[in-house]
């Protein structure tokens, strides 16, 4: 073993603890942003670093060893300790600073373009957004709030719906003009489908109009963005988060082959910020602002609501 004293990289570091969190070294590069080869290089470097094994490759998945168990429960409380450091000294800064983990899709199709707004009404309040499909500790106070996307079931948080997400199938012109017809919603089994990490969506509007994906030929994405993408370049046919993608659909550059949508507090944007925590006065003033502008985009009030085609 190294005798050295100094730090382990802090890259590899914060590898290791999502990879021992989600027990899989693709899960790990989805939510770092990095690829799965870089999560196993940093792995590697840290086990060169401390001179032990932390992990045992079998067939069917890793498994932690002893001392990687032994380690990982150290690195969750040194993360938990700098964050909670951090929010302390941060809440003596003079100049009001308010921090959001967003995921890309929401940051880059929805609030981006709103931004101004905000700051031409709150010049002195400074917003740093950290787009990432890592669900971030809002209990630790690594971020003032979170905005996610789901059905509002998040342990130790307090979720208050934004805007339940209007869902239909989206296709490019390009492929809607295919000689494969899209009349009706069992025609889509005739064309490949988008799906992105976790296919809720397609699964909540085929539910609601009687169809079978079990049969559907598929492409399974990482992230939302990269599947508006995919559908943008005639790859395949998207579920459109319609409230996300409106531009697309105005401008041609996404056509919905059915006029309904399907509706549901499953597939909605929700926001998140811890339970019995008092909220700083800039960070009440953004989730003011926040609320406001996704009651007058989404246009309905936030109840439960299923609606179907």
């Amino acid at each position: 073993m190294r005798s050295s004293t100094t730090l382990p990289p802090l890259q590899a570091l914060r590898a290791f603890e999502a990879v021992a969190r989600l027990m899989s070294f693709r899960r790990a590069g989805d939510e770092l942003l990095i690829t799965q080869s870089a999560v196993s290089h940093h792995i590697r470097q840290l086990e060169e670093f401390l001179g032990l094994p932390l992990f045992v490759r079998k067939a069917r998945g890793i498994v932690l060893t002893p001392a990687g168990e032994e380690y990982h429960a150290c690195t969750i409380d040194a993360f938990r300790l700098i964050a909670a450091a951090t929010t302390k000294l941060r809440s003596r800064s003079t100049s009001a600073v308010v921090r959001i983990s967003l995921l890309p899709s929401f940051a880059a199709n929805w609030l981006v373009s709103r931004l101004h707004g905000f700051q031409s009404l709150h010049p002195d309040i400074n917003l740093e957004l950290d787009p990432t499909l890592r669900t971030a500790d809002v209990v630790a106070g690594e971020t003032d709030m979170a905005i996610r996307y789901g059905a509002g079931k998040w342990p130790g948080v307090n979720a208050q719906l934004l805007m339940a997400e209007q869902l239909s199938p989206v296709v490019s012109p390009a492929l809607l003009q295919s000689d494969r017809t899209i009349a009706m919603p069992q025609d889509l089994l005739h064309h490949t489908l988008l799906f992105a990490k976790k296919p809720v969506d397609w699964h909540v509007w085929a539910d609601a109009v009687g169809l079978d994906l079990s049969r559907a030929r598929s492409i399974q994405l990482t992230d939302y963005n990269i599947t508006l993408q995919a559908a943008l370049d005639g790859q395949g046919i998207a579920i459109g988060r319609m409230l996300l993608i409106r531009d697309h659909v105005r401008t041609g550059r996404l056509v919905q082959p059915f006029a309904q949508t399907i509706t549901s507090t499953r597939t909605a944007h929700w926001l998140l910020t811890p339970k019995g925590c008092r909220i700083a006065p800039a960070a009440q003033t953004f989730m003011d602002w926040l609320i406001a502008e996704t009651r007058a985009v989404s246009g309905h009030e936030h109840g439960e609501t299923d609606k179907g085609i």
